[in-house]
Parts: structure tokens; C-alpha cells; sequence
């Protein structure tokens, strides 16, 4: 428990210094650097690390898609996206006789997902001068409160397994609580936000509650959907954790396996439903 804690809060502060920094380039390379090592984890996992031919372009498009979202370098994305597959396929010519097509599959598959999923949250960030920062708090909080409510909702009331063969510790009740909690924790971060932004700021900002309720609630079920997407992924590759960079808690991917689907899910619907007015 100990070393889960002190783990915990050095994530925490680490975190805390780069939303203080999110509009300086420190968010974009702190976004780089968790997707290749979620990359690096997943290839591992797979027993794909060893294509290091192919390995590479991927970790570098990984590296670099963070800087091609938004602003100037955005016009550059659909460039980048083609130059990477054609090179990735290059390398699985070269590689016909020892690369077999699902180790293949699996490599672009993971690296295409997790590298424009993880960039949503410097779209995120950017997509408004007033409430971006806010935007990429609630992406990622979308994810980390649906697991944080569905671990004590469970621990309290859980009695009927969710998906016992693929996560034997989550039940329906903490699902369900999970979301409950996160829509209301999210109306209630809102509150506060309100109450503090014109304080801060020359903003004053109105709330749709109700968007607000039903968007945490929506992102705490595609959040566990990610998170068991991941558990079974694992146990396919006999595995407990991803990685141990985090003692105690895992590796990058356990942490962030939720956010690859909340952070996309989220920029898709502020996008079209303005929760602020």
C-alpha cells in the first residue's frame, strides 16, 4: 500500500506540473513520451519488440503526432499518416519472412489507436483559448473517476460479477455506481469551475448541467469499455500488468487504457454540444 501511494503522488504532482505548463510545448512532449511507452508496453505484450525494423517508424509516429494536431503542423497530419504507413509497409516487405500479417495488423492497429487517441488531448487543450484546459482535465478525468467510483460502489454493494472471466474484481453494482458518481462529480467540477473561472479570469461561464450529467455518464461506460478491452488483451497475453513504471499501479497503458477511449469520445461530443454558454 505504501509504495501504491507514494507511486500515486509522484504521478500526481508530475500531472499537476504539466496541466500548470498545458499551454507551453511541455504538455504536447509529456503526451509523446506516455505513448511510446504505451506502445513500447502493448509491443512487449504482443511479442512484437523484437521487429524492431517495424517497431521504430512506430514509436517515432508515436513521438511526433502530438506536434501535428493542431496549429501549423496540422495541416501536415494527413502527410504524416500516409508517409508512416507506407514506410510501415516497406518494412513489412522487407520483413515477409519472419513478420506474419497479424504481428502486423497488431503493431499499426496499436500504434494508429493509441498515438490519435492520446493527440485528442492536446486537441483538447486547444480547441478553445477560455475553457481548454478544462476540456483536457474532464478527458481525463472521464476516465480515472468512472474507475475510482466503480472501485468503492463495488467494494460496498458489489455482489454480481460484471465480466468475471475478464476482470474478476468489477460487478455490476460499481459499474453502475461508477457512473452515477461520475456524472455527478462531473455537475459538481463544473460548479466549482463556474464559481472560480471569473475570479481567475475575465470569464464568466453558464453550465448545462444536464449535457454535463449525461456526458460523465457516457464517458464512464466507453471508459470501462476501454479498460476491459485492455484486460482482455492481457489476459490473451498472459500478463498481469502492462508494465511497471508505476510501482504499484502498473505500467502506462494500465493507466491510461481508459483515457484512449474517453479522450476521442469527449472531443467528439464538446464538438458537437456546447456544454458552456
Amino acid at each position: 500500500m505504501g509504495t501504491r501511494l507514494i507511486s500515486a503522488g509522484v504521478g500526481i504532482v508530475i500531472a499537476l506540473v504539466v496541466l500548470f505548463l498545458h499551454n507551453t510545448v511541455v504538455l504536447k512532449i509529456a503526451i509523446a513520451a506516455i505513448i511510446v511507452l504505451m506502445l513500447y508496453e502493448l509491443f512487449r505484450a504482443g511479442k512484437c519488440i523484437g521487429l524492431r525494423l517495424t517497431c521504430l517508424p512506430a514509436f517515432i509516429y508515436g513521438a511526433v503526432m502530438p506536434f501535428f494536431v493542431t496549429g501549423g503542423g496540422a495541416k501536415y497530419r494527413f502527410l504524416v499518416n500516409i508517409l508512416f504507413i507506407m514506410f510501415f509497409f516497406i518494412t513489412y516487405i522487407a520483413q515477409h519472412n519472419t513478420m506474419k500479417y497479424y504481428r502486423m495488423f497488431y503493431i499499426l492497429a496499436c500504434t494508429l489507436l493509441v498515438s490519435n487517441s492520446m493527440s485528442c488531448l492536446v486537441i483538447l487543450n486547444e480547441m478553445d483559448k477560455v475553457h481548454g484546459l478544462m476540456y483536457l482535465v474532464m478527458g481525463l478525468c472521464g476516465a480515472w473517476l468512472a474507475d475510482s467510483g466503480a472501485y468503492f460502489a463495488g467494494t460496498f454493494f458489489g455482489k454480481h460479477k460484471l465480466c468475471p472471466e475478464v476482470s474478476p474484481k468489477k460487478t455490476i453494482e460499481g459499474f453502475v455506481g461508477g457512473i452515477v458518481v461520475t456524472g455527478l462529480l462531473f455537475m459538481l467540477i463544473n460548479f466549482a469551475y463556474s464559481k472560480i473561472l471569473p475570479n481567475v479570469s475575465d470569464y464568466t461561464v453558464s453550465v448545462n448541467y444536464l449535457e454535463v450529467f449525461l456526458l460523465g455518464v457516457a464517458l464512464a461506460v466507453v471508459g470501462t469499455i476501454g479498460d476491459l478491452s485492455a484486460s482482455v488483451l492481457k489476459r490473451q497475453c498472459g500478463i498481469k500488468d502492462y508494465g511497471n513504471i508505476m510501482p504499484g499501479h502498473g505500467g502506462a497503458m494500465d493507466r491510461f487504457d481508459s483515457v484512449l477511449f474517453v479522450a476521442p469520445c469527449f472531443y467528439a461530443f464538446v464538438s458537437m454540444i456546447s456544454i458552456y454558454k
